[in-house]
């Protein structure tokens, strides 16, 4: 789990709602695989065993490479992920609304820089979109 208690860490949050079927969505967002594909500074995810995943990404201009762990609840439609080594972790939840779909995602970190995580989630979210909608 992430380094760090909650309290120190600052919460982000960002809602969008798709134009796709909520099992289309959830599947998606539930394969490590696609991770690369919506998350624009990670360029590999690999699972490992259990809720464990091998992530690389760019972080400005380094490639960082690091543990993390990735839990995607069927039921619930929650998706939560989280660094095994720094104080970050994420929560994506899914819901139906008519025949579209809200993704609300919430990210915790110790990061200060306002701007770039909230431009950060919202192109996640736009990555999202284009490639649930079939823009991509």
């Amino acid at each position: 789990m992430a380094v760090g208690t909650p309290e120190s860490m600052t919460a982000y949050h960002r809602t969008r709602t798709l134009h796709a079927g909520e099992d289309r969505v959830f599947e998606y967002l539930a394969d490590v695989h696609n991770l690369p594909k919506y998350f624009d500074q990670m360029t590999m995810a690999k699972p490992v065993g259990d809720d464990k995943v091998d992530v690389e990404a760019k972080v400005h201009g380094k490639t960082e490479r690091g543990k993390a762990w990735f839990r995607a609840d069927r039921t619930a439609r929650r998706i939560q992920w989280g660094s095994e080594t720094s104080p970050y972790s994420g929560v994506l939840d899914i819901t139906a609304d008519q025949d579209r779909t809200v993704v609300d995602i919430e990210l915790h970190t110790e990061h200060t820089t306002d701007t770039e995580i909230n431009q950060a989630l919202d192109a996640t979210l736009d990555h999202i979109q284009d490639q649930v909608e079939g823009k991509a």
